[in-house]
């Protein structure tokens, strides 16, 4: 599954997409991409204080939204943003990021398109715009954003994480495998890459470190529902039944979702390998 940036990413790469938006406003030195960009007329210091206001205020409801998963209203948030002031690229990027999220995929491209015109040096946009391409199966544009991404920060463990999840759309999940490895590596704590690496080890028939790794992140995240139910499917197809049924048991409670295979395959896209395991334990327990 796909990560977005900038909503659910680093605070600290929004409130620099938003400084230099605001540095733009008021016609500071900016590179010569921004530079170009029409900029309003000068303003007194009080106008100025009010309008950052505004827009702080409009970015704070965007966030809550977002967070309490109105994506509808966040949209329209960030829309109201981007009438005050377009040429602010984080309002482009963030609005996208809340079609992605109710699958407008190609109305986020166009946004996304905006916010990397605006900030083409941001790997942010770039990741953003991948995931939009991953919804409508365009594996190769995905992953030539999320290579733009990594070139731009080589460091960037959100960009490998992505890169592998359309790696692995696209059947490759040798290189899927890599790019997971290598964010599991930048962000240890990333919890979301290292199930994507254990899922990978599985998919490539690596199946002692797959249950390895999976066993390690059960007991570092009791509470998330992912490698908990992987671990089931993986210890199923070993014929350690009771262990499966163990591990499963509290899955349902904490994600139902894991039940429909339809989504394990389609929105959370486990390797397909991961998904048949599950789909035998589901049907013969």
């Amino acid at each position: 599954m796909p990560s977005i940036a900038l909503i659910l990413g680093s605070g600290g790469r929004l409130l620099a997409l938003l400084g230099l938006a605001l540095g733009l406003f008021l016609g500071g030195g900016m590179p010569a991409t921004l530079a170009q960009t029409t900029t309003p007329a000068p303003v007194t210091a009080e106008e100025l204080q009010r309008f950052y206001q505004v827009i702080d205020n409009l970015f704070q409801q965007g966030f809550a939204a977002t967070q309490a998963g109105d994506f509808v209203a966040a949209e329209s948030y960030w829309s109201q943003a981007i009438d005050l002031y377009p040429q602010n690229p984080a309002t482009w990027s963030n609005r996208g990021n809340a079609r992605v999220s109710q699958g407008q995929w190609e109305a986020a491209i166009d946004d996304f398109n905006e916010a990397v015109a605006l900030a083409p040096n941001y790997p942010d946009p770039y990741i953003n715009r991948g995931t939009a391409w991953e919804g409508l199966q365009a594996w190769d544009q995905a992953i030539a954003d999320y290579d733009r991404a990594i070139a731009l920060n080589p460091r960037d463990p959100v960009a490998y994480n992505n890169r592998g999840n359309a790696y692995g759309g696209a059947g490759n999940w040798e290189a899927a495998r890599s790019d997971f490895q290598k964010a599991a590596f930048l962000a240890p704590g990333f919890a979301g890459a290292n199930v994507n690496y254990a899922l990978s080890l599985y998919q490539l028939g690596e199946v002692p470190e797959a249950t390895r790794q999976l066993r390690s992140l059960v007991r570092r995240y009791s509470q998330f529902a992912d490698p908990r139910a992987a671990l089931t499917a993986v210890l199923w197809g070993q014929g350690l039944a009771g262990e499966a049924e163990s591990n499963w048991y509290p899955v349902i409670g904490l994600d139902p979702r894991y039940g429909d295979l339809d989504w394990l395959q389609n929105i959370r896209r486990w390797p397909p390998a991961v998904v048949t395991a599950l789909g035998k334990f589901l049907s013969l327990r």
